[in-house]
């Protein structure tokens, strides 16, 4: 398998989920740093994508447009960013988000905790 990138979308198995959180097989932001991507962790940090939001979540989603394998519209769920392990992620990179949208998702996750 390729080595994962920063702001790469990949398809991950995010069941079993508890109580709130997203699961089944969904895109994923990759958000952990390039330096650590670089020794094939076995955990990674990211934000699952959906293609649905609401209007309450507006300040914490970030949309991103279909592009590559992500076939429609999506939304990164800032709210629900977590480590995973990579064994959950599934085949090769199906798009890129922006240096941009990578950005807001990281300056919202900023706000979220509190930075």
């Amino acid at each position: 398998m390729e080595r994962l990138s920063r702001a790469g979308i990949y398809l991950a198995r995010l069941d079993p989920a508890k109580g709130a959180e997203v699961g089944k097989l969904r895109p994923v932001m990759v958000l952990s740093a390039e330096e650590i991507l670089a020794v094939d962790p076995t955990l990674l940090f990211v934000c699952p994508l959906s293609s649905h939001s609401a209007p309450e979540f507006e300040a914490l989603h970030v949309a991103l447009r279909a592009r590559d394998g992500l076939k429609v519209a999506s939304f990164a769920l800032v709210e629900h960013c977590r480590a995973i392990s990579r064994r959950r992620v599934l085949g090769e990179r199906i798009a890129r988000a922006s240096e941009q949208e990578l950005a807001l998702v990281l300056h919202r996750l900023q706000r979220l905790v509190g930075l």
